[in-house]
Formats: C-alpha cells, sequence, structure tokens
C-alpha cells in the first residue's frame, strides 16, 4: 500500500444490525407457529402416539368447531374484552394521575410499585388471589366481620374470580404505555386548550386522548393478546365455570396427547384474536375520521 493512501475499512450493511431482532423473531415466534400449524393438518396415530402428518386434512379444525371449542372461545373473548376494557378504564385515570399530577421525584418511586407484582411469579400472584377470594379467607371472613355478608363469599370458580384475576395480572401492561405516551405530552397543549375555553372534559376529549392514543393502542394490544391465551388464572380462580380456550389447548397437549387436535384450537386462536385486532383497528380508523371530521374547522372567505 502506497504511503499516504487512504486506508479502506470494512462495513457490514446496516441491516446487520436488526439481525438479531429477526433472528430471535424467526426462531422463537414464526418457526413455532409454522410448526404448530403444520401439526394441525395431522392426526392422533393411535392411543399412544402425539401425532402424524402422514395424512394431511381439515378434520381437526372440524372436530374442533364441533366440540365445546366454540362456547368456550365466546366465554373467553367475552373475558378477554371485558379484562381489557376494565384495565383501560382502571389503567388510564392512574397513568394520568402518575404522568402530570405526581411531582417528578416521586414518579420513579410510584412507576416501580407499578412493577413490583412483576417480580412475583404469575402463578403465585394468581393463587394469591385464590386465599383472597376463598370463602374462608381474610376477605371473606371480614365481610362477614362488618355485616355486609351473611355467609361466606362465594366468588371462588366463578367467571367473576377469572375476571379479577385477569384485570389483576395485566393491569400494568396497559398502565406503562399509556404512563409512556403521557407523560410525553406537552403541558402547554392542555393549558392553551383551557385559555381558549375549554373545560376539563372538552380537553380530555379533544387533546388528552387524542395525543396519548399511541399508547392506548399499545396498552389494548400488550393486554389482549396474551390475555386470550391465558390458561392459569381460569385454572387456578375459574375452575370448571371459567373455562377459557387456553385450557382447552393445554390439556390437548399435556393430558390428552392429542398434538394435531390442540394444535387446531391453537391456530384457531391466533386467527380469532388478529381478525379481532383487526376489526377493531378498522373501527378505531373509523372513529378518528369521524372526530377529525368534526374538529374541522371551515374559514369563510
Amino acid at each position: 500500500m502506497a504511503i499516504g493512501s487512504p486506508q479502506r475499512r470494512l462495513r457490514a450493511p446496516r441491516a446487520a444490525l436488526a439481525f438479531p431482532a429477526w433472528a430471535w423473531f424467526l426462531f422463537f415466534f414464526v418457526a413455532p407457529v409454522a410448526l404448530v400449524a403444520w401439526y394441525s393438518f395431522g392426526f392422533k396415530p393411535g392411543l399412544f402416539g402425539t401425532h402424524s402428518n402422514e395424512v394431511l386434512s381439515l378434520d381437526r379444525y372440524r372436530e374442533a368447531m364441533a366440540g365445546p371449542f366454540g362456547l368456550t372461545f365466546r366465554n373467553t373473548l367475552e373475558v378477554g374484552l371485558l379484562g381489557t376494557a376494565l384495565c383501560l378504564l382502571v389503567g388510564f385515570p392512574f397513568a394520568y394521575w402518575l404522568a402530570v399530577k405526581v411531582p417528578a421525584r416521586w414518579r420513579g418511586l410510584v412507576l416501580g410499585l407499578v412493577m413490583v407484582p412483576f417480580w412475583t411469579n404469575f402463578l403465585v400472584r394468581t393463587i394469591g388471589w385464590r386465599l383472597i377470594l376463598s370463602g374462608d379467607g381474610t376477605l371473606s371472613n371480614f365481610l362477614q366481620d362488618i355485616g355486609l355478608l351473611g355467609e361466606p363469599l362465594s366468588v371462588l370458580y366463578t367467571r367473576t374470580a377469572v375476571q379479577v384475576g385477569v384485570v389483576y395480572n395485566y393491569l400494568p401492561l396497559m398502565i406503562l404505555p399509556l404512563f409512556v405516551a403521557l407523560d410525553r405530552m406537552d403541558p402547554a397543549l392542555r393549558e392553551a386548550s383551557k385559555d381558549l375555553g375549554a373545560n376539563r372534559w372538552r380537553t380530555l376529549w379533544n387533546v388528552t386522548l387524542p395525543l396519548a392514543s399511541p399508547g392506548i393502542a399499545a396498552g389494548l394490544l400488550l393486554v389482549f393478546i396474551p390475555l386470550m391465551g391465558d390458561y392459569i388464572t381460569a385454572t387456578v380462580l375459574g375452575g370448571a365455570r371459567g373455562n377459557m380456550v387456553g385450557q382447552l389447548v393445554a390439556s390437548q397437549f399435556q393430558t390428552a396427547q392429542n398434538w394435531a387436535l390442540g394444535s387446531a384450537m391453537a391456530v384457531l386462536l391466533i386467527l380469532v384474536i388478529l381478525a379481532t385486532v383487526l376489526v377493531a383497528a378498522v373501527v378505531a380508523l373509523g372513529l378518528r375520521v369521524v372526530l377529525r371530521a368534526r374538529r374541522r374547522v371551515v374559514l369563510d372567505r
């Protein structure tokens, strides 16, 4: 190399920076889902077999839809939608209070307290609610002592107990993205709205909610998608009356050893979740267009 000539450095393409994320996505999401979809076209080969794809068919999907899957999925969808809505109703005021009202020096501490339940195992947290909601638990005894109940609490092993459990377990996943969206909001925008004559509710509707919509959308997805596949909460708190689709899928893989039918149920669950999210996105876009049209100002020339 000649003296004084510039040295050439080998540079990797910029897309290489995304390789770890793409590798994780392919190996731990795309490949397992594709394997489950492949198993769903097979069948159970005998009493001791788990799956076989020697003959491909859609019979497992017909079997899944003809069994208790339809009713159980409807119950799961109702629990998922109601649980997500309750998380939003509870999480938004708390996130607003945390981002706007709490002094900056205390926000980290309060946010850490929100994350405290995540430091405990999911199953342990759910079992804790089983102890609280049981007929001979602390809550039941307290309500009977103060005269609000004349008999032991009968909430455990019901759909109500499942609803309480899923809201508790997934509420932090709603609060965190809402807090991020509200914390980044410029306070001057709310002040400008009030200076222009808008009251608190109108400021909330026309300024705060539109600016917090990315956090709302992220929170809804983070809560609804894993909630629909949850089976631990339903198993621990719901029993037979709180059955969810996740329990059916898990029972086919673990108890019945029918991986083909379990895979078909899992694929159907994924498809319906995607369809529900798509419908919700279309409705949200429609509402956004309508609200923008109502807020549009036309100047007379």
